[in-house]
């Protein structure tokens, strides 16, 4: 037991973030600047959490908390162990939207573990603990390290690549008022699809990084996907709509994530004049960074 942990405080944060971005399925990753913060403290005794805003009527508010459990697996995996563990968070990051809310609790809690324990945080580290929490390296990957990242899974490791983005580069999300759980989502996916939906979908992810990075004029052919989209349709019939519409203005829409939230990326300027659209809440994003430790508040 590592009572000399008693009384430590820190207080971290993770962004919001958006996979696949269209045909960059399971591997791209975006993150913006809506960001989940959480303070941890260490306490003699008991596992807690205080939470707020998004979500705060149905996650648990012990142990079983998804930052609480990420923090405690960075202890463990440090070869640390503490009595308790106090969380106070405020969310932020819209649940089962496609934003990428797990995501930001995991990489918090694994990074306020970290720094509890006296260790700075080190990406790979931290990367392959978050990628056998959530089971998908790319909003992890996101997360951490914040920008555009490609995450490319291995047999014995996780490895993600930051890529630069371009200057000019925004978002626009449409959020939604439902929910759609991830692994429903998922679960309409077939197990097998053509030779040539598989090619196309490699060429435009090739594509869309030139595009995100360079070349924002090539997003909206960038972002066309036939891999997973099309497929996910029934469980979000009013999204996909909002899709085509948009992508039958110009605008490079994608599904955000699993879903059911829209995401329009392009130049800043150009997204201003977007449509507002029933059922849905518009809101602007920019590209955010990654995970960090946060100044403590002033005292009042």
């Amino acid at each position: 037991m590592a009572a000399d942990l008693v009384g430590r405080t820190v207080t971290v944060s993770a962004p919001a973030t958006s996979a696949n971005l269209g045909p960059g399925f399971d591997h791209l990753g975006l993150a913006f600047d809506l960001r989940q913060a959480a303070t941890l403290r260490v306490t003699e005794t008991g596992f807690t959490a205080a939470v707020t805003g998004e979500g705060a009527d149905t996650v648990p508010r012990d142990g079983s908390h998804l930052i609480l459990r990420s923090a405690v697996a960075a202890l463990a995996d440090l070869g640390r162990e503490v009595p308790g563990l106090a969380l106070t968070a405020d969310n932020v990051i819209p649940h089962g939207r496609g934003l990428g809310s797990s995501a930001a609790a995991i990489i918090a809690g694994l990074f306020a573990g970290t720094v509890l324990a006296g260790v700075d945080p080190e990406p790979e580290r931290l990367l392959g603990l978050a990628n056998e929490l959530e089971g998908h390296a790319d909003n992890v990957a996101a997360a951490l390290l914040g920008g555009l990242v490609i995450a490319y899974p291995e047999p014995d490791r996780v490895g993600a690549v930051s890529v630069p983005v371009h200057p000019e580069l925004g978002a626009t999300v449409y959020l939604p008022d439902t929910s759609v759980p991830t692994s429903e989502a998922r679960g309409l996916l077939p197990a097998e699809v053509p030779h040539s939906d598989a090619a196309a979908n490699a060429g435009r992810a090739a594509l869309l990084v030139e595009a995100l990075s360079r070349t924002p004029d090539l997003l909206l052919p960038a972002t066309e996907d036939r891999l997973h989209q099309r497929y996910r349709r029934t469980a979000m019939p009013e999204s996909y709509d909002l899709l085509e519409l948009l992508r039958s203005k110009g605008f490079a829409a994608v599904v955000s994530g699993a879903g059911p939230s829209v995401l329009v990326l392009g130049r800043a300027p150009s997204l201003a004049g977007l449509p507002e659209h029933p059922g849905f809440r518009r809101r602007s994003l920019a590209i955010g960074a990654g995970a960090r430790v946060e100044p403590p508040a002033a005292a009042v």
